[in-house]
């Protein structure tokens, strides 16, 4: 990776490369085409597998360390859940680093005050960043599930309805409809109603609205990836 990819950020003190920090973004025109758009787009279609497995590993290891609390196996189940946690988080602050060009400190490593099995369970136990960092998987998986449904829709949505005018053809030479079918119904007298974009008026605004979501996506997905970031900077940060 060169240095011209990284034109409009601004390097913070200690960091990498990777560390730069966002200060230009790119023109409202230009956002659809550029990489900072597809690295957001990129952090947020990742995030989903992500989250889903933290999701399902703090809950799964919360419920069974829980249950188990009574007795003495539940202490290491609860460890390995912050262990996991932990693990996760550090992969959220990679990709928040090469992505979102955003350098969030790792907390400092779990040092255990006594020696054996024991002392490194308890030093787990008493890790606070471990516990955020497990809070983080929980809190996080609904918005990772919203923004992923959110960033498909658009895209998808946006450039099938901006390209429309290019395969206008295909709904009259394989389906024998005069153009895309809009809706249609029966009206209560039974009169059936039906509307097709045809006309080139009509097939004008149809991909001027759908040039409109490509030009809105960025500026939406970038707010999503915002919250991402907050989230990473306050729950998986150094304190």
């Amino acid at each position: 990776m060169s240095t011209d990819d990284f034109k409009g950020y601004e390097m913070t003190a200690g960091t990498t490369p990777y560390g730069y920090r966002d200060t230009h973004r790119p023109a409202f025109w230009k956002a659809p085409f550029s990489a900072t758009t597809y690295r957001e787009v990129g952090f947020v279609l990742t995030g989903l597998p992500i989250a889903l497995v933290g999701f399902v590993l703090v809950v799964t290891l919360f419920s069974v360390g829980l249950a188990l609390a009574v007795t003495a196996v539940g202490l290491p189940v609860l460890a390995l859940l912050l262990v996991g946690a932990r693990g996760l988080g550090a992969l959220d602050r990679e990709r928040t680093r090469t992505l979102l060009a955003t350098e969030v400190t790792a907390p400092a490593p779990v040092r255990p005050t006594r020696q054996g099995f024991w002392g490194a369970v308890t030093a787990r136990l008493a890790d606070p960043a471990g516990w955020r960092a497990a809070l983080y998987q929980v809190l996080m998986f609904p918005w990772a599930v919203a923004s992923f449904v959110i960033t498909v829709v658009f895209l998808v949505v946006g450039w099938v309805v901006a390209l429309y005018p290019l395969y206008h053809w295909v709904f009259k030479r394989y389906l024998d409809w005069p153009g895309y079918r809009l809706f249609e119904y029966t009206g209560s007298k039974g009169d059936y109603h039906t509307y097709y974009i045809t006309s080139p008026l009509q097939i004008a605004g149809v991909s001027l609205i759908g040039i409109v979501l490509v030009l809105l996506t960025p500026k939406i997905v970038h707010g999503l990836a915002a919250v991402h970031r907050l989230a990473v900077r306050g729950l998986l940060g150094a304190r």
